[in-house]
């Protein structure tokens, strides 16, 4: 039972750093500027700032990714 709980929760936890590190790069697109269709049309688009806020939770997510790929499960 404690190999399931930790498998799902390695999936549960890999997809959630999956969208914040997309997140992330939406934020980065608008703030470059280069953002597809309806996500450029937003009060980010073309702020630079938003480049650096984008950074942010795209770390945090693919370091979620990273730790939920190779932490051990407990015994």
């Amino acid at each position: 039972m404690r190999a399931l709980f930790n498998v799902v929760f390695r999936i549960i936890s890999t997809l959630l750093g999956v969208l914040v590190a997309l997140m992330g790069c939406i934020w980065i697109s608008q703030g470059l500027g280069v953002a597809p269709g309806a996500l450029s049309r937003s009060f980010m688009e073309n702020n630079h700032v938003w480049i650096f806020w984008g950074l942010v939770p795209l770390a945090i997510g693919i370091g979620q990714i990273i730790w939920s790929n190779t932490r051990q499960g407990a015994a």
